[in-house]
């Protein structure tokens, strides 16, 4: 009896003077205000523009309370295209992020229609992280400025961080000498990194297509996509991943909360979380005062530059995105009919997909500046180039390679016409090429001019690399600027469609 007291005591005064181990459950939230692709200041029919998404970051900014992080997401595309940013190559957008308190961002596409210089000159103008996990330059370091992975620590929990930029950027913008590495590679690496340093949770900021987003969403490899490019309104959650995508211009904020939580199982410490995610709709929401003031700070400044009457256009100029993507457009023909008498060339091919208003004029509009830049933000210049008349028809079939899709890459052509088969093989789609009346000769060299991101295999258009250059970029005159002097100088205009691009 004596020898079980003193046993029974031995034990109590080991429980006593014992380590207690924690078995409380442990718990904690991370708030992820997803916006992306916004280049433009402005609201639009009421919703949307960065004083907008302000007010929407600082409301749910201001419920953290406790083990929540909040944190204000952009997903790339910011820098351009815009009117503004045709100005100054996206310096004020900059000024824009910082301002509304981004605290991450991953690089887009139109992050580099400016040159690789422009982009790290931006990055290094950002009060925050900037990722570009899947960049790397000429000599296989990171953009400068980036940072590949982060880790966000919540109370015991941490939460890494990749970002992921579309490797369709170096056909779609002018990256030069920039290197997008596979991107399932890239997360398969960086994942597995982030969980050796301790990461409960794996978060990839994404600038991706939808196919793209949609590997990375099955492999398993990332817990949570936050996504743009595709301007899609996207949150899904099977239990296992969520995939929340941007949308476009801010129109709708998302809002998506991981609740984290850790917690003791026979014996071993165990983590789990769900999420639950939203989209605000803008419309109804106040502006930012302070970010309102400053968006209209920029917009009067651009008045007083683009507020100038050039001319005016008596016939319908139709800019909508279907429309210069997809079919001959009289607003593509006044502009490579001005890029092709400026530099005084035989043919002219520009993109689509550098018209960017999406608007149309009516007959008797007149025509400013603004409306110039507006249609033509990526600051572009009209190059001369020398090229056969067998690599023109093999620019004209990349040109309508993927019109089902709505690419950017549709020509629209100026001196000479084409009829196209759509429902034919791709590469095999051109049927008929004729200048000045008369079939394509496909031996003899022909001028051509283009804007200098074609010229450089944007777009796919990869044969005009094998081209003579005339006139090249350095000497080149800006795009925009050779179009309103081409308004100008002819006070109206009346361009039409006539035929140049014929469906079969």
């Amino acid at each position: 009896m004596q020898l079980r007291k003193l046993f029974s005591a031995l034990l109590m005064g080991f429980f006593a003077f014992a380590p207690m181990v924690a078995t409380a459950d442990e718990t904690a939230t991370i708030r992820f205000i997803l916006t992306g692709d916004m280049p433009e200041f402005t609201s639009e029919d009421g919703r949307g523009g960065y004083a907008k998404v302000a007010t929407v970051s600082k409301i749910f900014k201001k419920q953290t309370k406790g083990n929540i992080r909040s944190l204000l997401i952009h997903a790339g595309d910011a820098y351009s295209p815009s009117l503004l940013s045709g100005m100054d190559k996206g310096k004020s957008t900059v000024d824009m992020l910082n301002a509304i308190g981004v605290d991450y961002m991953v690089l887009g596409n139109h992050e580099w229609d400016f040159g690789p210089k422009v982009t790290r000159e931006r990055v290094w103008q950002s009060n925050f992280p900037i990722l570009a996990s899947n960049v790397i330059d000429s000599e296989g370091l990171p953009v400068d400025g980036t940072v590949r992975t982060a880790m966000e620590v919540i109370g015991p929990f941490r939460v890494g961080l990749l970002g992921l930029v579309t490797q369709n950027t170096k056909d779609v913008s002018s990256p030069e000498t920039d290197q997008f590495l596979p991107i399932m590679d890239t997360a398969k690496e960086l994942a597995k990194k982030l969980k050796d340093q301790g990461a409960n949770l794996i978060v990839a900021l994404a600038h991706l297509d939808f196919v793209e987003d949609m590997e990375i969403l099955q492999s398993g490899l990332v817990d949570v996509l936050l996504s743009g490019h595709d301007h899609y309104h996207i949150f899904f959650d099977n239990g296992k991943d969520v995939w929340l995508d941007a949308g476009e211009d801010g129109e709708k904020v998302g809002v998506l909360d991981v609740h984290m939580k850790s917690y003791m199982k026979r014996g071993k410490k165990r983590f789990s979380w769900e999420a639950d995610m939203r989209y605000v709709d803008t419309k109804n929401i106040k502006e930012d005062s302070a970010i309102a003031s400053k968006v209209k700070s920029y917009e009067d400044l651009l008045g007083k530059e683009l507020d100038v009457k050039i001319g005016k256009t008596v016939s319908e100029l139709d800019s909508r995105k279907k429309t210069v993507r997809t079919e001959e457009a009289a607003i593509g023909n006044l502009i490579i009919d001005a890029m092709r008498e400026g530099v005084n060339a035989e043919i002219g091919i520009t993109n689509g997909g550098g018209i960017r208003a999406k608007k149309i004029y009516a007959p008797g509009t007149t025509i400013t500046r603004r409306d110039i830049l507006t249609e033509l933000p990526f600051g572009n210049v009209v190059v001369k180039l020398g090229l056969t008349g067998s690599q023109i028809w093999e620019a004209l079939e990349n040109g309508v390679s993927q019109v089902e899709q709505n690419s950017g890459r549709f020509p629209q052509v100026s001196g000479m016409s084409f009829e196209w088969n759509p429902k034919a093989k791709v590469g095999s789609r051109i049927v008929s090429v004729e200048f000045r009346g008369r079939p394509l000769s496909k031996y003899k060299t022909y001028t051509l001019a283009t804007n200098d991101f074609l010229a450089k295999g944007g777009d796919g258009y990869s044969v005009f690399k094998k081209g003579k250059v005339i006139i090249d970029a350095y000497g080149a005159k800006l795009m925009a600027s050779m179009v309103m002097d081409y308004i100008k100088a002819k006070g109206t205009v009346s361009t039409k469609v006539e035929g140049r691009i014929v469906a079969k």
